[in-house]
């Protein structure tokens, strides 16, 4: 992973940005849920998690998402998925997380 594939939101936020790639996908979910994991042992209370490269979420990559929400609503955060095509958001439609995670498209920054 690049360092700027994650921003551990320095600014005392507590938001931590982790942009997922094809690559880190193809190996399965271990990658994500380790990213994960680390944002969340930093405190991070926010994390965001950007799909723009992705062109197909997973099942399981979901379920890693679903974990961490619970996490971050512990701490009185969330997750949320931004810039999700057209697959992503069946997929979370499907499973009725987009009523869970937080959504951001495109055109809109955190």
């Amino acid at each position: 992973m690049h360092p700027a594939d994650r921003d551990p939101g320095t600014d005392g936020s507590g938001e931590v940005v982790l942009r997922l790639t094809e690559e880190m996908l193809a190996d399965g979910v271990a990658d994500i849920r380790w990213l994960l994991h680390d944002a969340l042992l930093t405190g991070a209370r926010r994390v965001v998690v950007d799909v723009r490269e992705v062109e197909h979420l997973s099942s399981p990559a979901a379920a890693s998402l679903l974990s961490a929400h619970r996490a971050c609503r512990a701490r009185g955060g969330s997750v949320v998925v931004r810039g999700a095509n057209r697959r992503t958001l069946d997929l979370l439609r499907r499973t009725g997380l987009w009523r869970v995670l937080g959504m951001e498209d495109l055109g809109r920054s955190a």
